[in-house]
């Protein structure tokens, strides 16, 4: 490996504390300086993926990270990712590929490999990159799992990494977060820490002065900084934990449109709407009650790691007659990937390949089968809509930018779209169902709603009203890395954290 290269490890005090955020923030930060930087993060566990040119699958936010600097995202980066599929076993990605499904205690008797595809992984990015900031996963002290971990003080050591400790202010118990984590630490590791980051505070951050002194005191770490609790970042999520607190919001009187996305338990890729939200006049919302439906001008089933197990919990929540209802009274419904799965005829799951659950119905609001098949696709796609009915006359002949991630093949008597260049070689195959007046359609194709056309045109069949004839002069998602990267540089003493990172 390169010795020149230099790394950083950003740790938390637990899940959620703030540490992609924080790495997606300094890629960005140190890419707009001129470095060439990377993310690496060993283990993800998240079913929120994203595709690599190529076909591999690495975990959302390591990809986010690496357009944060500048780079597309490779497989290097996440080469572990783990992919919940119930409570006790998860699919295991290894390098990009589906690897094998695993329960926890068959996962770390694999350990001993998994570490080699990650230190190998690790070196080749230092090979290649002058720095590279490493993610850890949770917390790096929880005491029972220590002994097989794969992702935190364990990488950071083996990098010899300055390590960052970063807490959640907003949760309370921010003192306990960050010096009970680090006198968890063994002497070793203790060593490596360079500095503590305070996260999410509200409020007057000039009246935490006296906060950063005890901490300071107590550790003899500084704390580089508190980063205050930043709203309306559009930047997708890492994993389905971020849904669980979210409110689901009553129509305002300057809402057009309210457009609500089923939680699914085994939700995946859900900030394929986020664009949907970024519209004036559209408030997104995710919800697990179906009494919730007859509020809503559009209902959207979005992707799912297990799509037959999350049939069954439509059916026992009564969600299935609640969607079939919403519809049948000329309610709009859209599928995305498993969600689309979910909204046809039938799936067939022979074998077993999907689940340990059999062939059933779907919700049979499309005509569409589904046969799951041991190969899994994942590719980077482009589409042309090819549709004539109702919306889609607006846009017929666009092309279309995604991805595709999914197990099973679909079949269709209506589809809509004709995939133009595929990954997996499958150009000229079609994709996709649309009822005859446009109010039910579904398809593969994640990312869909980034392409503005398809999502305008949607949005005005709803009934939206707004500026669609105007492109955005700059994207959400790159204005909010820059507002990211300027809030960093207000808060964090990043003097210091080169000194830290280049030994200077």
């Amino acid at each position: 490996m390169n010795k020149k290269t230099k790394t950083l490890m950003v740790v938390g005090t637990s899940s959620s504390a703030g540490k992609s955020l924080l790495v997606t923030g300094l890629c960005h930060y140190f890419a707009r300086k001129g470095v060439s930087v990377a993310p690496f993060k060993a283990q993800n566990m998240s079913n929120n993926a994203a595709v690599c040119p190529g076909g591999g699958e690495i975990g959302r936010a390591q990809a986010v990270q690496a357009l944060a600097a500048g780079l597309k995202p490779s497989v290097v980066m996440n080469p572990v990712l783990i992919k919940p599929e119930s409570d006790g076993q998860a699919q295991v990605i290894v390098n990009g590929k589906p690897w094998k499904s695993l329960t926890a205690g068959d996962y770390y008797d694999q350990r001993k490999m998994l570490w080699k595809e990650i230190t190998q992984s690790l070196d080749s990015l230092r090979d290649e990159y002058e720095l590279v900031i490493i993610e850890g996963a949770g917390s790096p002290v929880e005491m029972n799992l220590k002994k097989n971990d794969l992702v935190n003080m364990k990488v950071a050591e083996y990098a010899d990494a300055p390590t960052l400790i970063v807490g959640d202010i907003d949760r309370g118990g921010i003192f306990s977060q960050l010096l009970g984590t680090y006198w968890l630490l063994s002497r070793s590791e203790q060593e490596l820490i360079k500095g503590f980051v305070v996260n999410k505070f509200r409020g007057i951050i000039e009246l935490f002065t006296d906060g950063i002194e005890i901490i300071e005191e107590k550790s003899g770490i500084p704390v580089l900084g508190v980063i205050p609790y930043l709203y309306d970042l559009n930047i997708p999520e890492e994993d389905s934990v971020a849904l669980e607190n979210l409110p689901v919001q009553l129509r305002t009187a300057k809402d057009q449109l309210v457009i609500g996305v089923v939680n699914l338990p085994r939700i995946s890729n859900f900030d394929d709407f986020d664009p949907l939200d970024q519209e004036d006049g559209v408030r997104l919302v995710y919800f697990r009650n179906p009494e919730q439906i007859a509020d809503l001008d559009a209902l959207i089933l979005p992707g799912t790691k297990s799509t037959l197990a999350d049939l069954d919990w439509l059916d026992r929540t009564g969600f299935s007659k609640a969607i079939q209802d919403f519809a049948e009274n000329g309610g709009n419904v859209v599928g995305i990937c498993g969600g689309y799965q979910l909204l046809g005829e039938r799936i067939e799951n022979e074998g077993g390949l999907e689940s340990s659950l059999g062939s059933r119905n779907g919700l049979g609001l499309m005509p569409v089968v589904t046969r799951f098949l041991p190969e899994k696709t994942t590719s980077l796609v482009s589409v042309q809509v090819m549709g004539n009915v109702s919306w889609l006359r607006d846009i017929a002949g666009s092309l279309l930018e995604g991805y595709e991630i999914h197990m099973g093949q679909s079949t269709s008597e209506n589809s809509w779209l004709t995939i133009k260049t595929d990954d997996s070689g499958r150009e000229g195959m079609e994709d996709g169902c649309i009822t005859a007046d446009g109010r039910i359609w579904g398809c593969y194709l994640h990312g869909i709603f980034e392409n503005q056309s398809v999502r305008r045109a949607w949005l005005r069949n709803l009934g939206w009203v707004g500026q669609d004839n105007q492109s955005m002069q700059e994207s959400p998602f790159q204005k909010s890395l820059l507002d990211l990267s300027h809030a960093l540089e207000r808060s964090l003493d990043l003097g210091y954290l080169e000194e830290i990172i280049w030994g200077k």
